[in-house]
């Protein structure tokens, strides 16, 4: 399966956006969905993930601010990211746990400005 995410771009801090990632594929099917991010100079962090049945999970780090969902009649997983801070800068990466396989989106940077 293909995964192309799209919808980073630069924020003021305060501010929201949301992240979608389109799949090539029915969702339907797919295992695990997730979210993760890699800040610059720093390794790649989770952000939430969703199961097949729709159950989400984030790192206490990141509840209360992002809000994972999809749509499986769209083939699109979302991220939805509020009261965004200048930490949260990164390049946001979707992916799909499939099976044994993994997959990758190519990447979306986000930007927060002070």
């Amino acid at each position: 399966v293909q995964l192309q995410a799209s919808g980073g771009g630069l924020v003021q801090a305060g501010g929201s956006l949301r992240l979608s990632c389109a799949a090539s594929l029915s969702i339907f099917d797919i295992n695990v969905m997730g979210w993760y991010r890699q800040p610059p100079g720093k390794q790649r962090e989770l952000v939430a993930l969703i199961t097949r049945g729709s159950a989400t999970n984030y790192p206490n780090s990141m509840k209360g601010r992002f809000t994972i969902s999809k749509d499986n009649a769209k083939r699109t997983l979302y991220l939805q990211m509020n009261s965004l801070r200048p930490e949260d800068t990164a390049v946001y990466y979707c992916n799909a746990i499939w099976g044994e396989a993994t997959y990758w989106g190519q990447g979306t940077l986000v930007t927060v400005s002070s």
